[in-house]
């Protein structure tokens, strides 16, 4: 009795411990998920499960782990915010698997993506018609953002940074038939002389929307 008791009561408290952890940790949908998030989730929940089972084991054996794994991940989210090379790395990249229409099949085989994969997400997105798409982005997380034609006006209803913690993103002007000019350029008509200040730049519906760095 005395067992079950002890077991009641480390549950109760391991369920606390792992609740305040992912409350510190920062709220994300369980779809928008990085894969470092889910080993350290994991591991975490591991560890929870063998203490309950070892009913004799000392707690602070779990404990410990669990606040290094807890620092590891605020560690990497804070870095992740500094640095964009950084969270690239930890995360990944979008990668854009079509463009105008048009699929892009070597991206899919760096993402070892399969065109039934591909036609699966379109389909839970109402795509039945590839000719339809604008972009189809495969996002870090594996979900498919779809961006349809119609949908599109002016520049297009798919959200581009052009410029990200200061860097211009050469890729993404590209997709919208630009230059590094023309941008330097339109922003400077907007008194945006030092594009190392702007943490946030995108242009959409013919509209710039820029954000500096903390202001």
């Amino acid at each position: 009795m005395e067992e079950y008791l002890i077991i009641i009561v480390r549950t109760i408290f391991l369920y606390a411990v792992i609740l305040f952890i992912f409350r510190v940790m920062g709220k994300r949908e369980i779809g928008e998920l990085s894969l470092l998030d889910l080993v350290v989730f994991i591991m975490i929940a591991e560890m929870a499960v063998l203490a309950i089972e070892e009913p004799k084991s000392e707690l602070v054996n779990t404990l410990l782990p669990m606040g290094v794994l807890m620092l590891i991940q605020i560690t990497t989210a804070f870095l992740s915010i500094k640095s964009k090379k950084f969270r690239e790395l930890v995360d990944g990249k979008p990668t854009v698997l079509i463009s105008h229409g048009k699929i892009d099949e070597k991206a899919m085989r760096q993402q070892r993506y399969n065109f039934d994969d591909l036609l699966l997400q379109l389909r839970e997105k109402d795509v039945s018609n590839v000719a339809d798409v604008e972009f189809a982005i495969l996002e870090p997380s594996g979900t498919l953002s779809v961006i349809k034609k119609e949908d599109k006006k002016g520049q297009g209803s798919l959200t581009l940074p052009l410029i990200l913690d200061g860097v211009i993103q050469q890729n993404h002007l590209e997709m919208i038939g630009k230059n590094e000019f023309w941008l330097r350029k339109r922003l400077r008509e907007k008194e945006y002389h030092n594009l190392e200040e702007i943490s946030f730049c995108s242009f959409q519906n013919g509209q710039f929307y820029v954000d500096l760095r903390d202001k």
